[in-house]
């Protein structure tokens, strides 16, 4: 039987993580994703779970035993956030490539320097490229059916790639709300067990993991990192919808919010969201036709999706929750790319906004649509919030 607590997104992951009782574990504390593998550590003390939680020196090393333990056949999970995730960087593109399906608790924070502890989405961003799902959760209660759903999707047969579950450092990691879980059994019926494929550990059937790629190989090893991502995209809204049918809630990859015959839409990610749907709804009540398209899906990235909500808006704004120096920001990026490739010419402006924790005010949204229905679209980067 399900239950409801009011619980943190920290506490929401761990504790569908007490509930998909994972083989390994191997974790390095660092702020704000400390209390994800704080609590699941009490979990293992009290023996509620039967994990191998194994403490290591460093995030490289947590990174390392959870690769090396995926490839032995084992069911793996973790947490980390920002300088941490980056000296995980060189691990990343190597569980990408043995197909590790590790379900990876990812709470955003600011990348240093200078030291910032609080949330935009520098760390996840820059991993975009390293071979991994990512999905951006905007509450608790996403968290917890995220990371549930994560699991299968990372074991999928014809996907085999790790997943980053990410939530704002924070303001969902450590905001207290109200979080329906599902009974244990339900969890455990519906994520199975893990049919590992290439053991390690297999003795009759030995395999190699780590070796040498030349020439000859390697373009078609990275195709078929292609293929899975493209599967991904295939086989997500299946998973979705047998997770639907056991928890009465849906996660589509794109969370479309009154975009049907929006003229002005808003595209955002996580948390901030929740900001912009209040604001559309203020500007609905006025008779502006104001949408928020909330992308949960950013790898891989959606692109049919996208353009087919964004089809009907007269203007466009992209929020991004961090930078590409001397770039593009990374979703107004592919946003753009997506109404090129459906030949959609629809003005967009690129925001940039939260760095640092920055807060996002309902006034902040407020003046994006303003520019968008007074059509002030300009070729750079606007910086929302900034103090001159």
């Amino acid at each position: 039987m399900s239950r409801r607590e009011i619980i943190s997104g920290n506490w929401a992951f761990a504790e569908a993580m007490r509930q998909i009782n994972p083989d390994v574990v191997a974790a390095y504390p660092i702020t704000p994703s400390t209390d994800i593998p704080m609590k699941f550590s009490e979990f293992v003390a009290d023996g509620k779970v039967d994990t191998n939680f194994v403490t290591v020196e460093s995030e490289h090393s947590a990174i390392t035993a959870c690769v090396t333990a995926a490839a032995a056949g084992a069911r793996v999970m973790t947490a980390s956030s920002a300088n941490g995730v980056g000296l995980m960087h060189e691990i990343f593109p190597i569980a990408g490539f043995f197909r590790s399906p590790i379900v990876f608790g990812l709470v955003n924070r600011s990348l240093g320097a200078p030291i910032n502890i609080h949330c935009d989405h520098s760390d996840s961003m820059g991993e975009r490229d390293a071979g991994w799902i990512h999905l951006y959760c905007e509450d608790a209660q996403e968290a917890y059916d995220t990371a549930v759903m994560a699991v299968r999707l990372a074991e999928h047969d014809n996907i085999l790639t790790p997943v980053f579950v990410c939530q704002d450092g924070f303001i969902t990691s450590h905001g207290f709300e109200p979080v329906e879980m599902l009974d244990d059994e339900t969890v455990k019926r519906f994520v199975g067990e893990r049919n590992a494929r290439y053991p390690l550990l297999d003795v009759k059937n030995p395999v190699t993991y780590g070796s040498f790629a030349s020439t000859e190989y390697y373009f078609e090893i990275k195709r078929q990192q292609v293929e899975a991502m493209e599967n991904a995209l295939k086989l997500y809204d299946g998973v979705a919808r047998e997770y639907e049918a056991v928890s009465g809630r849906y996660y589509p990859m794109l969370d479309a919010y009154r975009t049907e015959d929006a003229e002005f839409v808003v595209v955002v990610m996580s948390s901030a969201a929740g900001v912009v749907k209040d604001v559309v709804d203020e500007l609905r009540d006025k008779g502006v036709k104001a949408g928020c398209l909330r992308i949960r899906m950013f790898r891989p990235f959606p692109f049919d999706g996208v353009a087919k909500a964004l089809s009907h808006a007269k203007a466009i704004a992209v929020l991004d929750r961090s930078l590409s120096l001397g770039g593009t920001a990374p979703v107004v990026s592919e946003v753009r790319s997506a109404l090129y490739r459906a030949s959609a010419l629809i003005p967009v402006q690129s925001y940039v906004f939260g760095l640092g924790g920055r807060d996002f005010f309902p006034q902040n949204a407020r003046d994006i649509f303003t520019d968008l229905e007074k059509g002030q679209i300009v070729g750079e980067e606007r910086y929302i919030g900034l103090l001159e």
